[in-house]
């Protein structure tokens, strides 16, 4: 079995197969042509340059191609960066497919669909488990297989419906601390504040944006949405435009995002909670490729700070 990228640290050689998740062309200052590389496989994800790239280089080397490379795993402005000794495509004979290459959801499908559909089921508003129920059904197949994001917080497969999920968990917990919360409310932003991003990206396996998600975003595109389906279910009313705004408002400042600020209790308890679960993942991705008494590599998403991560262990 090969060892993962997320296996390696900084000084060691990597030998194996991944996964061409992103190609990029680019001109170096002598004049020739270059490819800026991102790979993934199962473990993580790394970049790499390709010097003086040919034009063949360019046609072979392309995104959702699995390669096999050998490289030495250097450390470039506080992160890890594969040099490149050897690169070549894989071949039916290496016996490795692209779903090899994939991250996936620490909880399967199943189980994720399982989880949803018992949080809908504790809703009581039958308007509002009405418009999330129609929303489900509508994306039942794209919902349990999309990532949440192109990169950074829960970029792996059925990452949407993990971080919907662990964000109730939350959520349930919360309420049982703060009684005065609206469940129904919160649970109902948390499962549709993101279901945008099924129109905003495009898929599982070399993730970016679409034109429409980069022209209107995942925000907007479901704020009209929300109308849309509320409408087909003759709902209307205050439940209505308030669920709006949860989505509206759930990146909780203009430059992050949402075009309004939180101005309803549950849309700040929101807003926290899409904080806090993005935030603990990504933590958890990097510090999961750290030794205890390191620091990770710098996060971007994170002001650019490195974490440590202690020597003494979880006593649970």
């Amino acid at each position: 079995m090969q060892k993962g990228i997320g296996n390696h640290v900084i000084g060691d050689t990597f030998d194996g197969f991944m996964l061409i998740k992103t190609a990029t062309k680019g001109t170096a200052s002598n004049g020739k042509q270059f490819l800026t590389l991102f790979f993934v496989d199962a473990t993580g994800e790394i970049d790499a340059k390709l010097w003086d790239a040919s034009k063949e280089d360019v046609e072979t080397f392309t995104e959702e191609k699995v390669v096999k490379i050998v490289g030495d795993i250097n450390e470039f402005r506080g992160k890890a960066q594969m040099r490149i000794k050897s690169i070549r495509p894989a071949q039916v004979t290496d016996g490795v497919r692209v779903s090899d290459f994939l991250e996936k959801s620490p909880i399967d499908k199943e189980m994720l669909q399982e989880q949803l559909m018992e949080a809908i089921f504790e809703m009581k508003n039958p308007n509002l488990q009405r418009i999330v129920r129609a929303f489900v059904k509508k994306y039942h197949e794209d919902l349990f297989i999309y990532p949440a994001a192109s990169k950074n917080h829960h970029a792996f497969v059925s990452g949407l419906a993990y971080h919907i999920v662990t964000m109730l968990k939350v959520a349930k917990q919360l309420c049982l601390v703060y009684p005065e919360l609206n469940k129904d409310l919160l649970y109902a932003g948390i499962i549709l504040h993101d279901i945008g991003k099924l129109h905003e990206l495009t898929g599982v396996v070399s993730t970016s944006y679409t034109m429409e998600g980069t022209l209107l975003g995942h925000i907007s595109l479901m704020v009209t949405e929300i109308k849309q389906v509320a409408d087909e279910l003759n709902i209307d009313g205050e439940e209505v435009v308030i669920l709006q705004h949860l989505v509206l408002s759930h990146h909780g400042k203009a430059e992050w995002g949402s075009p309004k600020p939180p101005l309803v209790r549950e849309a700040e308890i929101l807003h926290l909670i899409d904080q806090i679960d993005a935030k603990v993942n990504m933590l958890n991705r990097a510090l999961d490729k750290t030794r205890p008494g390191e620091f990770t590599e710098r996060l971007f998403a994170m002001d650019h700070r490195s974490f440590y991560k202690p020597t003494f262990e979880n006593d649970e």
